[in-house]
């Protein structure tokens, strides 16, 4: 579904931010990115839908280079690929409604999206996009009266009413309280798995990479060091790619606790 050919991103300022990636995520994977802070895992994700241009390769979405699309093209190619993040990218004054409405926008001329004008079945795909993640009685409640872990849930919302059959989650639980980092990965563990959506998401959390994947990719210095199944993570390769400082912090969180 997902395919990197030799992709390579390097910024303004010289920073290597991936370095001859390729890679192939398939249909209805879970695939979550690791690696330190820098390594290159928001780059990935956002070179996806073309967030972030990459400098040398190509990424196709189905079989579509994005990479190469005109305009038109990636505008349809995007409808394809929801992206949910830390920040929320909610607008706040708005209600929960025509937050997840919103996820619609890239299937109208830009008059109807200006004005708004969404069909009936999209009113109802949204009442059963907030019902998917138990917030059927936030509808009409304005998005900054909501908690964090409730605006997350509000974008994978968003994302469903698009029908993105692809899911891009960047750090989307950075911010969040565990109990509430528990919901919002088991709703994205359901949607995998009930609805067949294809799952790239970035995290810091071994222990969430573990339980909730199907496949971890992690980098470093933005060059692949790892692709497999869960429990191939090692000790020994969780080494390679944070260090042993890993193991400390891991035990320095349980001498606390």
């Amino acid at each position: 579904m997902i395919t990197f050919k030799k992709v390579s991103k390097t910024y303004p300022n010289g920073v290597k931010g991936l370095q001859n990636i390729n890679l192939t995520i398939n249909e209805g994977e879970f695939v979550s990115i690791i690696g330190l802070s820098g390594a290159g895992k928001s780059t990935l994700l956002r070179a996806v839908n073309q967030l972030v241009p990459i400098t040398t390769g190509d990424i196709q979405v189905n079989g579509r280079s994005i990479t190469q699309a005109n305009k038109k093209e990636l505008r349809a190619i995007r409808r394809e690929i929801g992206l949910i993040s830390q920040q929320f990218n909610l607008v706040k004054r708005s209600t929960v409604q025509k937050n997840v409405l919103s996820g619609r926008l890239g299937y109208y001329s830009t008059f109807k999206s200006i004005f708004g004008l969404f069909t009936k079945e999209d009113y109802e795909r949204t009442v059963e996009a907030l019902a998917s993640v138990g917030l059927s009685d936030k509808l009409q409640t304005r998005s900054d009266e909501l908690s964090g872990g409730q605006q997350q849930r509000v974008l994978i919302a968003r994302a469903l009413v698009q029908q993105a059959p692809i899911i891009l989650a960047d750090e989307p639980v950075a911010s969040l309280d565990p109990v509430t980092t528990q919901k919002v990965m088991d709703d994205l563990r359901r949607i995998n798995q009930e609805m067949a959506k294809t799952i790239l998401i970035n995290l810091h959390s071994i222990p969430l990479a573990r339980e909730y994947s199907s496949r971890i990719i992690a980098l470093k210095e933005g060059t692949v060091v790892f692709d497999g199944l869960p429990e191939a993570l090692t000790d020994e390769r969780l080494e390679k790619i944070y260090g042993k400082s890993i193991f400390e912090e891991t035990a320095g969180n349980v001498s606390e606790n």
